[in-house]
């Protein structure tokens, strides 16, 4: 079948997408061409803000052209060996990864997901060949609320019904606890606990925030009790929060990192899990693995991609830019739908009492790009290379439509 080059309008491709893909997305209805930097452009060449940074896996922007030149020249060169046989971009990209994380080894995957089930595979295994929990009855805490992927046995312990309805049965092994109450976390440790798997910020609950010393207090509690700390910092890592790691911004270092999304700065997928050698150490040949997890293209952009963010202080930025629009927003959003405005870094949160779909709507007709989550919060996440003038002009469009 030959591919047709005259250009189809926005509203036809939307009808095919509408007819030929299943439905389990409800995007705004914008059809994205093309973006750079911050800004991203529909078929009809109009431009919008970008706010939501492919939910934080562009905190590098669209299309950067470091990241691009990696992967145009890496593609040149291989892209995919499997790790049947060995490449030239794994080992620096292990090492290098390894040395930002402050850790010890690195198990390359592909999405995020993917991580999560590879630490949760670490976690017991440790459990059973490190702490001697009897066969088979491993468990690990996770939080209410929790957000960690969309498979069939991370959606088995997520609170959220829309996500675990008609897709059971589910795995055993995990208890939940509050998010954000350390107090609970040592009641529900048990001899079989082999790990706690969190979120510094639940980001896909609506920017929930923990109050001030819980990591310190987790880390602590987990430590007492020889039990694993497994940060997820998919979203919140990379300098979203305005440290390269959240779990930093409290001087905690845990005994995994979950990594993904701006790991590869949005060109392609890539995701990591980075321990000690005596957690990673548990994997043998032939007991985990991946087609494409390590591959050297996705290795060589990696790399880039982690690079930028340090090289142009993306964490920093964070910082100051995400201080400045917490405190506009605060100073200069006033109306009733209003219940909350807070954040972190430049991951900012507008809680409504309503909800939040129409107010994404009428900011994406005045050029601004940003999403619900759980149906009552708009997401403010842009690209960390975003101008301050920039968010400027999209406080302005805020104000507009909160008038």
């Amino acid at each position: 079948m030959a591919h047709s080059t005259a250009p189809v309008s926005a509203e036809h491709l939307i009808a095919i997408e509408e007819e030929w893909g299943a439905h389990n997305y409800h995007p705004l209805d914008i059809v994205v061409e093309r973006a750079s930097g911050a800004w991203v452009y529909d078929a009809d060449g109009r431009r919008y803000l970008d706010c939501l940074s492919a939910y934080s896996a562009l905190n590098q922007g669209h299309c950067h052209p470091r990241i691009l030149a990696a992967l145009k020249e890496q593609a040149e060169r291989v892209t995919l060996t499997s790790r049947a046989f060995r490449n030239d971009q794994l080992p620096l990209f292990c090492q290098e990864l390894a040395a930002l994380c402050r850790m010890q080894m690195v198990l390359p995957m592909n999405t995020g997901a993917e991580a999560v089930e590879t630490a949760i595979k670490a976690a017991r295994r440790w459990g059973y060949t490190k702490k001697s929990i009897a066969p088979d009855q491993a468990e690990i805490i996770v939080c209410s609320n929790n957000f960690h992927g969309r498979t069939t046995t991370i959606v088995g312990f997520s609170s959220e019904p829309g996500y675990r309805e008609g897709f059971g049965p589910f795995t055993p092994g995990f208890v939940t606890i509050p998010f954000g109450d350390a107090a609970a976390l040592e009641a529900a440790i048990t001899p079989n606990t082999a790990a706690f798997l969190f979120e510094p910020i639940q980001c896909e609950a609506g920017i929930l925030i923990p109050p001030a010393g819980y990591l310190r207090a987790v880390a602590e509690i987990c430590k007492k009790h020889n039990v694993l700390l497994m940060a997820d910092e998919i979203q919140t890592g990379l300098g979203r929060t305005g440290a390269m790691f959240a779990c930093w911004r409290e001087d905690v270092q845990p005994d995994v990192f979950i990594l993904g999304k701006a790991l590869s700065g949005g060109f392609y997928p890539v995701s990591a899990v980075v321990s000690s050698r005596e957690v990673l150490g548990v994997f043998a040949p032939g007991t985990h693995g991946s087609t494409y997890g390590g591959n050297p293209l996705a290795c060589a952009v990696a790399r880039t991609a982690v690079q930028v963010v340090q090289d142009e202080r993306l964490a920093e930025r964070a910082t100051e830019l995400g201080a400045w629009l917490l405190a506009e927003l605060r100073a200069t959003l006033h109306h009733a739908a209003i219940q909350e405005i807070r954040g972190c870094g430049l991951l900012i949160a507008i809680d409504l009492h309503q909800p939040a779909r129409t107010y994404c709507e009428k900011l994406m007709q005045l050029g601004v790009l940003c999403k619900e989550t759980h149906s009552h919060v708009i997401r403010l996440a842009p690209p960390l290379v975003i101008s301050k003038e920039d968010l400027e002009w999209a406080c302005t469009q805020l104000r507009a439509v909160f008038a």
